[in-house]
């Protein structure tokens, strides 16, 4: 079973959303330096080398650009059932990626 939306909080997350691909709207009034524009056309939020929204501020995990935040970022509800399906594919990601090794010491 799932989290309850009662059981999610940001301040309890590897802040999940900020690793989702903004699409922006022509509405949108983010920074131009925060743009870029997809081979395929559509203008999205740019991502840093590690796969982080550029716009994180990662000393106070927060959005250094708050009130200039895209729509969709506005939209994405904390708890939300897309907030938690994307905690759990990145938690189950996250177990997939940690190799396990068994390490053999001889015995004496």
């Amino acid at each position: 079973m799932g989290e309850k939306r009662s059981e999610v909080s940001c301040s309890r997350c590897d802040a999940v959303c900020c690793r989702l691909t903004v699409v922006l709207m022509p509405e949108d009034n983010v920074p131009r330096h925060m743009v870029e524009r997809l081979v395929d056309g559509p203008e999205v939020m740019a991502r840093d080398e590690e796969g982080w929204c550029v716009a994180v501020d990662h000393s106070r995990m927060c959005c250094s650009i708050y009130d200039q935040r895209p729509g969709v970022c506005r939209k994405f509800a904390m708890g939300s059932a897309y907030c938690r399906s994307e905690r759990a594919a990145y938690r189950e990601m996250q177990a997939q990626a940690i190799p396990l090794a068994l390490i053999d010491e001889p015995r004496r």
